[in-house]
């Protein structure tokens, strides 16, 4: 979960913008090309949402995870940490910056630290429960969070693994073994002892790992089919790949969360369609699609049909992601275990041809770094200077110099929404000699396919976001080595080992001034990209076309962009009833 000089538009697009932009509330990207259309960056669409009435997510695929202790993709946590379960931290409801403000939501507050903010306390609020009216209790989140080290539930945030004193070997609560480093010494105290200092610890507990989850609900890799809500909702039935339907948690309580709203009477998520299929339905919102929302962006490929709409384009968001896309490339094995074969595909890459692909710069900015822009300031830096179309002469003679004048072939794994921006790559590519095939998977088993180390291709199209504004939750779970997992594997999918990159990773996490921090973890990001463990490409903007009867809708930025379900809703129930 996952800019710049453009030069190329995509040709939907530049007819697209010819033909509509003249009343398009567009604003400049932070290079001096088109920014977004539609809504723009911290929009609300629709006023304030109605009470009631049923609320379609339309989909063309499942969850990768609805576990809490595996939910570490950006759409899937936002809908798990907004409709079913709570964490004892989260995110404010509202557009732009507003979304990124820290909240309590099962505890009191954000936390008291102490011992050198090695020693965190929270305290949960009273009167929050289940889905059968149960008491949540601190027990269950530290249960959660110890299960998340089971090895049969891979996939979730590793902050726990990161963090947590005496973590190293612990394989989870099986057998009955606990971690010693989190006492609950009542059921509204949880206090976790760290084997460093942490001070950006509250941020780390919006994540799902810390949802509850009781020990008497719990049934392994088959939970992810059934989470127990402590949300506002509650499962009613769950067809995998087909349909789901979430209707309301009557144990919630509206007085213990700030947050989320919970307008709708029911969700209904309606999975396998085509996304042209979804596309279409979206624009034209007739009849039931009034009110629904796509779950997936908005494809390129549909641009035309939107842009030069005023009406439909008043229904667009566009948030950034702020998530960094990345050709990503297993240095363990031969070729690319040759830092100049990396620094081939580098120079070799032609952005240029991918952001056409993507749609243009109306809905993405090329990358220079990997951090994405937020982590610099408002702007990444251009350390290497390679142009966005690439320098194919450069590419074949660092391929002459690592032995491979001739190039070579190799193979590279994408999710299905991404076969567009491979066939752009591959093209670039085969410019340089490097021959690539495309091996195409269903979204909801990409990370799962990706993260299988021994098995996975050679070559991968995925991004990363920082789950807060700070570059500790970026570059190390990219590139630190010493994180890599057999399967389930995340983040790290150069599976980059670097000795000197990890010791100063260590070195600034040890740093007590957070400006200090910043900037050696800015210095680092152009360190890394010189060795060339991956390519970073673009950053997405989050296109979305909402249904007409949809009220109280923007991207929620900390979210990557997706539509915040806190507080999204109807604006006419009557309309959208079963």
């Amino acid at each position: 979960m996952n800019k710049r000089t453009c030069t190329a538009l995509a040709t939907v697009v530049v007819a697209a913008l010819a033909l509509g932009t003249a009343g398009c509330s567009a604003q400049k990207s932070r290079s001096g090309g088109h920014g977004p259309a539609g809504a723009g960056a911290g929009a609300v669409i629709g006023g304030t949402p109605q009470r009631g009435g049923t609320l379609t997510v339309l989909s063309g695929q499942d969850f990768t995870h609805l576990d809490p202790a595996r939910n570490w993709v950006m759409s899937d946590m936002d809908f798990g940490t907004r409709l079913l379960y709570r964490t004892l931290v989260t995110y404010q409801a509202g557009p732009g910056a507003e979304g990124g403000r820290l909240v309590p939501d099962l505890a009191t507050d954000l936390g008291t630290p102490a011992n050198g903010a090695r020693t965190w306390t929270f305290h949960l609020k009273e009167g929050v429960k289940y889905e059968d009216g149960t008491p949540v209790t601190a027990q269950d989140i530290k249960y959660n969070v110890e299960r998340s080290f089971s090895p049969d539930l891979p996939g979730g945030a590793d902050y726990a693994a990161r963090y947590l004193a005496g973590a190293e070997g612990y394989q989870g609560p099986a057998q009955g073994k606990h971690l010693d480093s989190i006492k609950t010494p009542d059921d509204h105290t949880i206090v976790f002892e760290l084997r460093k200092p942490f001070a950006e610890f509250p941020n780390a507990t919006v994540m799902p790992t810390f949802a509850p989850v009781p020990k008497s609900q719990d049934k392994g890799p088959r939970y992810d089919n059934r989470p127990f809500s402590s949300g506002p909702y509650r499962i009613e039935s769950y067809a995998r790949g087909k349909k789901l339907v979430l209707v309301r948690n009557e144990h919630w309580d509206a007085k213990t969360d700030q947050v989320r709203k919970a307008y709708p009477d029911k969700l209904v998520v309606l999975m396998g369609l085509k996304p042209n299929e979804i596309d279409d339905r979206m624009i034209a919102a007739q009849g039931a699609d009034a009110s629904a929302v796509p779950w997936y962006a908005l494809r390129p490929e549909s641009a035309a049909k939107v842009l030069p709409k005023a009406e439909v384009r008043g229904r667009m968001l566009s948030e950034s992601t702020n998530c960094t896309d990345m050709v990503q490339m297993h240095t363990g094995r031969a070729p690319f275990d040759q830092v100049k074969v990396r620094q081939a595909v580098q120079y070799a890459l032609d952005r240029d041809t991918i952001l056409t692909a993507s749609g243009g710069p109306a809905f993405n900015d090329l990358s220079t770094a990997y951090m994405p822009a937020t982590l610099f300031g408002g702007k990444q830096p251009d350390t290497l200077k390679i142009p966005a179309g690439g320098d194919v002469a450069k590419a074949k003679e660092l391929l002459k110099e690592a032995g491979k004048p001739d190039g070579f072939s190799t193979r590279m794994t994408v999710s299905v929404g991404d076969k567009g921006r491979a066939e752009a790559i591959q093209e670039s590519l085969a410019k340089a000699g490097i021959k690539v095939t495309i091996e195409t998977v269903d979204p909801s088993a990409f990370y799962a396919t990706i993260g299988d180390t021994k098995n996975r291709t050679d070559m991968v199209y995925t991004g990363w976001c920082p789950d807060y504004p700070s570059g500790s939750t970026f570059l190390p779970f990219v590139f630190d080595g010493r994180y890599i997992k057999e399967k389930g594997n995340s983040g790290n999918h150069s599976l980059f080992r670097d000795q000197a990159v990890m010791k100063r990773m260590d070195e600034i996490a040890a740093m007590t001034d957070a400006k200090q921090a910043n900037a050696a973890w800015q210095e680092l990001d152009g360190q890394i990209l010189a060795k060339a463990p991956a390519v970073p490409v673009l950053v997405r903007r989050w296109p979305l076309v909402l249904g007409t009867n949809i009220a109280g809708a923007y991207g929620q930025t900390s979210f990557g962009g997706q539509l915040d379900y806190a507080s999204v809703g109807l604006k006419d129930p009557s309309k959208a009833r079963d």
